[in-house]
């Protein structure tokens, strides 16, 4: 990709806030129905059905957010906290932002989608009926993907791909192993959640050895050749953990192919690799009410159109987030905030009965790769050809060849982001 440079980021910041400015702007359009404001239902508390329920509810609409937890644990930055740089409580919201403005929370599961009554049915028997329904339910690990890895596993050999005790029994796991243990990551093939996490994982791991735990190494076998900011991520590993960090990629036999927790194992077609800690990210889908609400289709995710995030498979039902099949647009916090935003608008569009404008949709990830060193990588989509694509010559990544000084800036900019998407959605 193109280096980042600071053109790159101005023209970002203003595509974001022309996006919240026409979403703000829609708010004050004429009123949905002439009998009262319409209802919508949202599945799911992250920063997709966080966003999309601020700003539906801004738009006028009657807005019912159904999230099972009291509080959200999110996942950017928990690397952090796998590595010991952060503590789990920094990483968690409550809704109270969202009851103070206007949106009806319901902390119950929702059990059962019926799109032809648009009804939503909860854990404790209760009906919600909605003239468009938002799902934001993120991910679930695809557990019979991997033989030997189940709920059970992963009390052994932790994904904490969904933040919260997986991410404190990881980091519990790294911080008793003795010092010359051999920690070992696997790698899923694409799509899954935050594609450069796991490198962000593996450098900042590397970084807790270096620290910590000298004598130790990490072995990071992947279902991949090639990865997110992959040159960015190499020549840093080069340069802070020569020796410490192995990288096996597919072709050179890193696609794990089974798991035995009994002896802390990974099996590869060529090897099978013992670990004192293993970190096993599994396949994933989108997380199971998709499902039974009959979006997603045989590959696990949920096909959509590019200008509305409405299901393909099902009229009235618009899927947002990591669930989605976004197209070139990665699953990520940023993505997920970016397309509630675009879905809001198309929503309140929809239910005036008018026709949304194509929208452009933006990302930026920031990635760790010590506290003091991040690296980034930007991109703007457009709808095209019925999915969404990469806008040619729009966003970059870091320079290659950026000072310490740039990479200082980069990790505070890590920072400053999280509180900012945070604030925003949960305050």
């Amino acid at each position: 990709m193109t280096p980042w440079n600071p053109n790159r980021r101005a023209v970002l910041k203003t595509l974001t806030a022309a996006t919240v400015t026409v979403t703000a702007s829609a708010a004050l359009s004429r009123p949905v129905h002439a009998q009262g404001a319409a209802r919508v239902v949202v599945i799911g508390g992250g920063f997709a059905g966080g966003t999309a329920a601020r700003f539906l509810k801004g738009h006028g609409l009657d807005v019912t957010l159904v999230e099972p937890n009291p509080t959200y644990t999110a996942c950017p930055l928990s690397n952090s906290v796998v590595a010991g740089l952060r503590s789990l409580d920094r990483q968690t919201f409550g809704y109270d932002g969202l009851r103070r403005a206007g949106v009806t929370v319901v902390h119950q599961r929702a059990s059962k989608v019926d799109a032809e009554a648009r009804r939503v049915t909860l854990g404790d028997g209760v009906a919600l009926d909605y003239d468009r329904l938002v799902l934001a339910p993120g991910i679930d690990m695809n557990f019979g993907a991997l033989p030997g890895y189940d709920d059970k596993a992963a009390e052994i050999m932790p994904h904490a791909w969904k933040a919260g005790p997986q991410t404190t029994l990881l980091a519990r796991q790294l911080e008793a192993m003795e010092d010359g243990g051999v920690v070992v990551m696997s790698v899923p093939a694409n799509p899954y959640r935050c594609p450069p996490g796991p490198y962000e994982r593996a450098s900042l791991i590397a970084h807790y050895l270096k620290t910590r735990k000298p004598r130790s190494k990490l072995i990071v076998l992947d279902a991949k050749d090639s990865f997110s900011k992959q040159r960015l991520f190499q020549a840093a590993w080069e340069k802070l953990y020569p020796g410490l960090l192995e990288w096996v990629s597919l072709s050179s036999g890193g696609q794990v192919t089974s798991v035995d927790p009994a002896s802390l194992t990974l099996v590869t077609d060529f090897d099978r690799v013992k670990a004192a800690v293993a970190n096993v990210i599994p396949p994933q889908k989108a997380a199971s009410i998709a499902a039974l609400a009959e979006v997603a289709d045989r590959t696990g995710w949920c096909p959509i159109d590019p200008v509305t995030f409405e299901s393909r498979l099902r009229p009235g039902i618009h899927v947002i987030g990591d669930a989605a099949i976004a197209g070139a647009m990665p699953k990520s916090a940023f993505a997920a905030n970016a397309q509630a935003k675009v879905c809001a608008a198309a929503v309140a569009t929809l239910l005036r009965g008018e026709k949304p404008a194509a929208p452009k949709l933006i990302n930026t990830c920031y990635s760790l790769v010590a506290p003091d060193y991040g690296i980034s990588v930007a991109g703007v989509y457009a709808p095209s050809d019925g999915r969404l694509a990469d806008v040619e010559g729009a966003g970059g990544t870091s320079p290659l060849d950026a000072p310490a000084s740039f990479r200082a800036k980069e990790a505070v900019y890590a920072e400053s982001w999280f509180d900012t998407i945070t604030a925003e959605v949960f305050g």
